[in-house]
């Protein structure tokens, strides 16, 4: 199986293809930003393909991350999954942000706890706890930085993910320390590959994981009165 991994959802662009065959990622590119995703997207995708030596009509299955993260990254990348998905009848499949943090350390170790937690501004966080072999014990939400840590504390647990340094400097200090803090701005893009490949699919194209409405909202005053 060849996948195309997609992740424009925090602070990178990346793209990466594995092939399962020989079960090397074959390419792969990861470009920081904040902003401009959808201009760096498609061609950063482009080089990727080429380095790889893999036709898009040889690919049997797209993985895009879904959120939560930046609304606009977000659909920058799941539009150009669905885009590719469409112009080759192959299946495109969607993983969350925070089950991608939390992967490799589950790989590494199913037996302790890990909580992904993502910066969701004002006072919030994104965040998502797994527990022993990768069960989710807390599905994706938000919440307020202190429920986060109160759910995170509850057990010897590793930390992880774009807000993983804020959560360690709320840890109370009446509860033991976290067993890891390791933060990243975005996910690794060669575990959006692997995890695409065991994906289910089935669930329609993919779609926005948001988790809370955009802080930008139309201006009643700005609108132009109707004729």
């Amino acid at each position: 199986m060849r996948v195309l991994a997609i992740d424009t959802a925090l602070a990178a662009c990346s793209a990466a293809v594995l092939d399962t065959e020989s079960d090397q990622i074959v390419a792969s590119e990861s470009l920081p930003m904040v902003r401009g995703h959808a201009e760096a997207l498609i061609p950063l995708i482009a080089r990727v393909m080429s380095e790889a030596k893999v036709d898009f009509a040889d690919l049997d299955r797209i993985a895009v991350t879904v959120g939560p993260g930046s609304f606009t990254g977000l659909r920058v990348g799941i539009s150009a999954a669905r885009g590719i998905s469409l112009a080759t009848a192959k299946p495109a499949v969607g993983l969350t942000t925070l089950a991608i943090f939390a992967a490799p350390y589950i790989a590494q170790d199913d037996t302790l706890p890990v909580a992904a937690v993502i910066d969701a501004r004002h006072g919030y966080v994104y965040m998502q706890v797994f527990g022993r072999g990768g069960r989710t014990l807390m599905a994706p939400r938000i919440a307020p930085l202190h429920d986060a840590v109160r759910a995170a504390s509850a057990s010897p647990t590793r930390v992880v993910g774009s807000a993983a340094n804020m959560l360690a400097a709320a840890w109370p200090s009446s509860e033991p320390a976290p067993k890891l803090v390791e933060e990243s701005a975005a996910p690794d893009i060669k575990w959006v590959a692997r995890l695409g490949v065991t994906a289910i699919e089935g669930q329609g194209s993919p779609k926005p994981l948001y988790l809370r409405s955009p802080d930008a909202q139309p201006q009643d005053a700005a609108r132009l009165p109707r004729r």
